[in-house]
């Protein structure tokens, strides 16, 4: 009985014991739960403030959406409007032609302005000029009416009687840029809603024997003389130190190279939010309407031609390669309309989403027409033609895309593609094969995209800005400039675990 009782007791203990220490490690392994969810809550407490100070410390200083975004701000169209509005003439001894295209954007903010013969005894000088709008079109649409008036009826123009001098011309069109953007200051305030839109301005004064660069803003122009870019204008951008400067000296600032933050250029008509500095003349504003203005001597026998372009244009290709490929075009054709539709039509397939236009100013020591040229031209459209169907007819099944094609081609090592406009320039070409061969062309193309290199491959050598690139966290949000510069109507990716863009 005692030697049971004693079993007993010893067994109860042991299994007291052993509950307890089960006990025990439950209630640990609990509070090491509860610790674990505590410290995973206070480090996700710490991420939240972390994220919530960054999102903070982003939305006070990132930039705010200047004029221009504000009012199309991710309004691009389904597909860009590529009808063109041509001209040309000749006078003077010059031939010019021009081109202008919408694009991608919601609406065309572009103008410009070709007068060969002024009046008022200035019948051997010429004006050109393209004008850049933002926030809406109206600045533009009037300095293309009213900025020649401007220019040569102030009395700076003029000066003393007959022809007026190199410093007269340069103080009258500087007169004349202050002029007109008073004189819209004051008709926008007479109005109920103040006009809040802006423009930038390059353009072109030739007379017989001196040619005057003029430049307010991000557009710009250039001279090829010698087959060479001889002279071309400065970017008027607030990080540079001379604009930075007046900005600052107005009580403004510069962030995201952009004065305030909001605007991207530091000099343009109208944008009167920016000119209203008490204290300040009109050129000492956050926003100068003071052109910069170059005279350069003719050269009969070496000046070739001239350009103007708003940056759309300069957004994908560099002085030397618009230089280049206009010099490559003018070989081929004479129709300096047909020579400005190509660069239009080139930068959009390289990528721009602005509103483009270009005028072509060509002196008599242009580049001609030459048959080894035109010949060469024919060549490779042949070759590319060729080229399209072996691809196509290489496909086992169906028809390959034209994204396909693209690549393909991008991938070849094709002779004599023009300077500066590269396969780009062909796509036209390319395009009009393939549309031919394609008899299941249809609006949609299912495209698989692996790697990213592939999608630059197909856009090609490019000095397109970074914001023509594009980096969506989902595969539908791909806007559509950038599935057009694929070729493209539409995108369906099959897999989105593959799909990366950057």
């Amino acid at each position: 009985m005692f030697k049971f009782r004693r079993k007993w007791v010893t067994e109860t203990a042991f299994w007291i014991k052993l509950f307890k220490s089960r006990k025990r490690k439950m209630r640990a392994r609990k509070e090491k739960e509860i610790k674990g969810v505590q410290k995973k809550g206070r480090r996700e407490s710490r991420r939240k403030q972390t994220r919530g100070y960054m999102k903070w410390l982003w939305e006070k200083q990132k930039p705010k959406p200047d004029l221009e975004d504000q009012v199309i701000m991710g309004a691009f169209l389904d597909k860009p409007k590529m009808e063109k509005h041509n001209a040309q003439g000749q006078g003077n001894g010059l031939r010019y032609g021009l081109s202008s295209m919408q694009g991608w954007r919601v609406e065309m903010e572009d103008a410009h302005t070709a007068v060969i013969g002024l009046p008022s005894g200035l019948e051997t000088w010429s004006f050109f000029a393209v004008y850049d709008g933002h926030a809406g079109s109206q600045v533009a649409k009037y300095c293309c009416e009213h900025l020649l008036d401007h220019i040569t009826n102030n009395q700076d123009f003029r000066g003393s009687a007959g022809a007026p001098s190199v410093e007269n011309v340069k103080n009258g069109i500087r007169t004349g840029f202050l002029e007109i953007d008073e004189h819209m200051r004051v008709m926008s305030e007479k109005k109920h809603g103040a006009d809040r839109s802006g423009s930038t301005a390059v353009g072109v004064l030739i007379s017989p024997q001196h040619t005057y660069f003029i430049n307010c803003g991000d557009s710009r122009g250039l001279l090829c003389r010698n087959r060479k870019v001889h002279f071309f204008t400065q970017d008027h951008k607030p990080s540079n130190p001379l604009e930075k400067e007046r900005i600052q000296n107005a009580g403004g600032s510069v962030m995201i190279q952009r004065v305030n933050g909001s605007l991207a250029v530091s000099r343009a008509l109208g944008d009167f939010d920016y000119k209203c500095v008490h204290g300040k003349g009109p050129t000492e504003q956050l926003v100068s309407p003071e052109p910069e203005v170059h005279d350069i001597e003719r050269s009969e026998e070496d000046d070739q031609f001239i350009i103007l372009a708003c940056d759309g244009i300069w957004d994908v290709m560099g002085n030397e390669e618009l230089c280049d490929f206009v010099r490559s075009r003018l070989e081929v054709t004479d129709d300096l309309e047909k020579v400005c539709n190509e660069v239009v039509d080139t930068c959009l397939y390289k990528g721009s989403r602005d509103n483009m236009s270009v005028i072509l100013i060509c002196f008599p020591s242009a580049p001609k027409v030459s048959a080894e040229a035109v010949k060469k031209e024919a060549e490779l459209d042949k070759y590319l033609e060729s080229r399209v169907e072996e691809i196509i007819k290489k496909q086992v099944e169906g028809v390959p895309d034209l994204v396909h094609v693209m690549r393909t081609l991008a991938s070849e090592n094709i002779p004599s593609l023009p300077p500066g406009g590269e396969l780009a320039s062909k796509r036209n070409v390319i395009e009009a094969v393939y549309n031919r061969l394609n008899p299941y062309k249809n609006d949609d193309t299912f495209l698989h995209i692996a790697v990213a290199e592939d999608i630059s491959m197909v856009s090609g050598t490019s000095h397109a800005k970074k914001e023509n690139l594009y980096h969506r966290s989902t595969p539908e949000d791909l806007p559509s400039p950038f599935l057009f510069k694929l070729g493209i109507s539409s995108l369906r990716i099959l897999d989105y675990s593959e799909f990366h863009a950057e």
